[in-house]
């Protein structure tokens, strides 16, 4: 007798791992878009440490050995991201340890966001006036802040979708869910201590954002409301507060917590090898860029450990707020079994 075929809701379903996903369309345009605005930069800056002065009124310059250590420093950063961008189109980026993707992400979208904001803002405000009378040509700058802000987009988007393919609990979860967490009394230590240190930095920021040119005030203003949402943000998680989706303040604590350490250590750095560039070293704002970075890298490894916590729930389904007439169709069946 002939057995009728199973039904496509009884078929055995092939479970694929998170690390045989294939990239869609979506996260490699993003990530080529990030690669494309990367190139230039990359070689002008290649350029420049093999003795080049383009762009540059002068020479010297770039002969000196803060600029060349600077040179080959943001060399390296841009490399670094364009190593994950190319990782983002393909299948072996899934299977890259987490900690290789998400410090320097963290970093250099901490970096690239305040900029991502502030270059449309600089260039309609003052236009190409806002990177005249240094040493370095304006094309230059509106070179490499364009390709900044091309490649902070094509960055970001490519990694919101590389972890949403690699993390799905993240973008399926509500904030609220419950988890076993060992060091969440820490965390909440952490979150609870840099959040008025994050409010402080970030209403210093908002000052400065009333004083100086336009380029500066747009930053330091960027950079503070960032401190703020992101520390408040990082609280949020931490309490499990909210019915709303978790990636939502997950972003701003990202961000917040990103920006203010990334900015802090580049800022010290170029403070201390001295150089051209190196200009305001000893000032007051410097407290603030020290305990910017220190504040930031608190939020960034109170994150970390709940996010490694988080990582390990399995088989969450999304939390959805159920309708009414589910409220009401729920009632009437309890009520219904109570009377039998």
């Amino acid at each position: 007798m002939t057995q009728p075929a199973p039904s496509a809701d009884h078929r055995p379903r092939q479970v694929v791992s998170t690390t045989d996903l294939a990239p869609g369309i979506g996260r490699r345009t993003a990530a080529i878009v990030a690669v494309a605005a990367m190139l230039p930069y990359l070689t002008l800056k290649i350029l420049w440490l093999t003795g080049s002065s383009l762009g540059v009124s002068d020479p010297s310059l770039m002969s000196d050995p803060a600029m060349v250590g600077l040179n080959a420093m943001t060399f390296g950063m841009d490399a670094v991201g364009l190593l994950l961008a190319l990782a983002f189109t393909a299948r072996w980026g899934m299977r890259l340890p987490a900690l290789l993707v998400l410090l320097p992400l963290w970093v250099g979208t901490g970096l690239l966001s305040v900029i991502v904001v502030t270059a449309p803002i600089v260039v309609a405000a003052a236009g190409t006036a806002a990177f005249s009378g240094g040493p370095i040509a304006p094309w230059v700058y509106m070179m490499v802040y364009s390709g900044f802000l091309a490649q902070g987009v094509g960055l970001m988007a490519a990694f919101a979708l590389y972890a949403r393919d690699r993390w799905p609990a993240a973008f399926t979860t509500a904030t609220g869910l419950p988890f076993p967490s060992p060091t969440r009394p820490l965390q909440a230590i952490l979150a609870w201590a840099a959040l008025p240190v994050a409010v402080v930095l970030g209403g210093v920021r908002l000052v400065q954002a009333f004083e100086g040119p336009a380029a500066a005030a747009a930053q330091s203003g960027v950079k503070g409301l960032l401190a703020v949402a992101g520390a408040v943000a990082l609280v949020m998680i931490v309490r499990r507060r909210g019915a709303g989706p978790f990636w939502r303040p997950l972003v701003a604590a990202w961000l917040g917590s990103g920006s203010l350490f990334a900015w802090g250590l580049y800022v010290l750095i170029i403070r201390s090898v001295g150089g051209p560039m190196a200009a305001g070293a000893g000032d007051p704002a410097d407290l603030v860029e020290l305990f910017g970075m220190l504040t930031g890298l608190v939020m960034g490894l109170c994150g970390a450990f709940l996010l490694m916590e988080r990582s390990g729930v399995r088989d969450v389904q999304p939390v959805q707020e159920p309708l009414e007439g589910d409220d009401r169709e729920r009632d009437r069946r309890t009520a219904d079994h109570g009377h039998r």
